[in-house]
């Protein structure tokens, strides 16, 4: 072994208590007193998580000798200097049935390396072994993760098996996810590279030959997009397959990104089953998050913004373009789905109205632009309350109606010539591609406009300081004519409304939201009021509120009981005109 390589072992030893084992040894400590760090948060997803709350125990040895530790802050601990080898070893509490933590019983073990590795500070960029060991009366369990074996050591581990694998450096360790256990599992190849599906959970009669094969047209279609010549993926340099791994549950959904895997989940209903027929929403939704996690293997692991360059794991790395990261992803991942052939031009049609609707009832659009909705993302976006809608934007989907209106510009004043896709290829050659072969520099937070230009020799900087730094609406429905796409508006619902979001509550309806300026607004209620009655007949649940209100006209009053806390109030209601409009888009011819 390398002297100098960082080694763990870790192991699912409790799996009921949902307990993983690991230690750590460190060849060369730091004589001073060595410090160790477990991340505060995991790249792609832009909250302070605290994973450390979940180390239970913690100790130190160095020669058989027990090593004084101390905790230094909420992530970072150091051991009392010693004059030898450094063993540390802890436990940690997995119960976290997501695609960001870790999560382990006795079906299944799953975990990101953000949640269990310690960082050896000072020596981040020394290679790692990863020593994976079955957990107790389970040794039929199976490994599934793209992290390299480490053929060349003794009790390499087969494929798929518990032994050693191996990361060049800390970064690379803790962004290989890794599945234990005995899920579903198939493979196939796009343009030459292994691709490995994973799905863990109760899924009688998977279709996993259909999913196969669309995944595989998906895979191929993005690899093609950002190589048409070479058709070469991207994370053949430094292992030899892509793995994604699904958790199936009754009601989950979630995606996150890795270097060469990504970590989702689905609902069990979404997916298809063997003998059944057609295509329905819940499916096309499932593709289209494989489709935009996959895309996220070259836009934000390799093409990144210059604040993750690199990752500040201890703190919060701000930045104004995840409109770029996360919005073009978002874009491209139902385009990608129409030019792969997956879905019909009529499907991505009602997808893309879709989203141009749920941006257009969002009231926080005027207020805040996608670029702030970035920068803010760490205490806004992943910290929503009843009042966010009043008061933020998406970056993901208005920055994907930013990315459209940007194509169709881009496609008009060239003439046709040029496209947000020789946007992203440039991005890809200036910052992707060579990003793990030691050039690693990322895109400044001025500098996409000047790109643009260079990419197209379209000169962008009005656009973007408009619709991505400022608050107007893209201008779509002009845009997309030139398209040939018309975009009109319709009436959800003829029935007047009190301008609020519900949901149910215990036996009741509560108010999620009360939109800024709308109808419950001026009369005074507000979010987290649980309705009782309306007009004196109880309302308990949102079909039951609609068919209420649809007895009233515009204009009219009514008057709603609500229960405060425990306090009863009662406010008079003037109801508005039918606001909800639907988005529709049609092809003109």
């Amino acid at each position: 072994m390398n002297d100098t390589a960082i080694l763990y072992r870790l192991q699912p030893h409790d799996p009921a208590g949902h307990r993983f084992r690991i230690t750590l040894a460190v060849a060369q400590p730091d004589p001073e007193g060595q410090k160790f760090a477990l991340p505060a948060w995991i790249p792609g997803s832009y909250l302070i998580r605290d994973f450390s709350r979940q180390i239970e125990t913690l100790a130190a040895k160095s020669r058989g000798r027990t090593v004084r530790v101390e905790k230094l802050d909420n992530h970072t601990w150091q051991a009392a200097p010693c004059d030898g080898p450094l063993e540390v070893e802890y436990t940690v509490y997995a119960w976290d049935l997501s695609v960001r933590g870790a999560h382990l019983d006795e079906t299944h073990a799953f975990f990101n390396g953000t949640s269990v590795f310690l960082r050896v500070e000072g020596q981040e960029h020394e290679p790692c072994l990863l020593d994976l060991v079955a957990p107790p009366g389970l040794e039929h369990w199976k490994v599934y993760t793209a992290l390299p074996e480490a053929r060349s050591m003794r009790g390499a581990a087969r494929r798929h098996g518990f032994g050693l694998y191996r990361a060049p450096d800390y970064d690379a360790l803790i962004d290989y996810p890794v599945e234990m256990g005995t899920p579903k599992v198939a493979s196939f190849t796009a343009h030459g590279a292994l691709h490995e599906l994973v799905f863990t959970g109760e899924i009688p009669r998977l279709d996993l030959k259909r999913i196969a094969n669309d995944v595989q047209a998906i895979c191929e279609t993005e690899i093609a997009f950002f190589e048409p010549r070479t058709k070469r993926a991207p994370f053949l340099d430094s292992t030899d397959r892509y793995v994604f791994m699904t958790m199936v549950t009754g009601d989950g959904y979630g995606g996150l990104e890795h270097r060469a895997s990504t970590a989702l989940m689905a609902t069990r209903k979404d997916l298809p089953v063997i003998g059944q027929q057609g295509q329905g929403e819940g499916y096309r939704t499932f593709l289209g998050l494989v489709s935009h996690e996959y895309f996220h293997t070259w836009n934000v692991k390799r093409i990144k913004p210059a604040a993750f360059v690199p990752y500040g794991l201890s703190r919060a790395d701000l930045t104004r373009l995840l409109w770029i990261f996360e919005g073009f992803t978002s874009y491209y991942d139902d385009l990608l789905l129409l030019r792969s052939g997956r879905i019909t031009r009529a499907d991505y049609l009602r997808m893309l109205a879709k989203t141009i609707t749920g941006v257009a009832r969002a009231p926080g659009r005027k207020k805040q632009s996608v670029a702030e909705s970035s920068f803010d993302a760490w205490t806004r976006y992943y910290k929503q309350d009843e009042n966010s809608p009043n008061a933020i934007v998406s970056y993901y989907t208005k920055g994907s109606l930013v990315a459209l209106g940007l194509d169709l510009t881009l496609r008009r004043q060239s003439g046709g010539r040029h496209s947000l896709d020789d946007v992203m290829r440039l991005l890809w050659q200036r910052y992707g591609r060579d990003f793990y072969r030691g050039k690693q520099q990322g895109l400044d937070e001025e500098g996409f406009p000047a790109l643009v230009r260079e990419a197209t020799g379209v000169d962008v900087r009005r656009f973007v300081a408009r619709y991505a730094y400022g608050t107007d609406d893209v201008p779509l429905a002009e845009l997309l004519a030139t398209a040939g796409v018309t975009l009109q508006w319709k009436t959800a619902s003829p029935i007047p409304s009190m301008d609020v979001r519900v949901r149910k509550q215990g036996d009741g309806l509560a108010l999620a939201t009360v939109l800024e300026g709308g109808a419950a607004h001026k009369a005074g209620l507000s979010a987290g009021d649980v309705l009782v009655a309306v007009d004196g007949l109880r309302v308990d649940a949102p079909a039951g509120l609609d068919v209420l209100l649809s007895q009233y006209q515009a204009g009219e009053r009514v008057q709603v009981h609500v229960f405060r806390r425990d306090e009863l109030r009662i406010f008079t209601v003037r109801l508005s005109a039918p606001a909800a409009l639907d988005c529709v888009l049609t092809d003109a011819a």
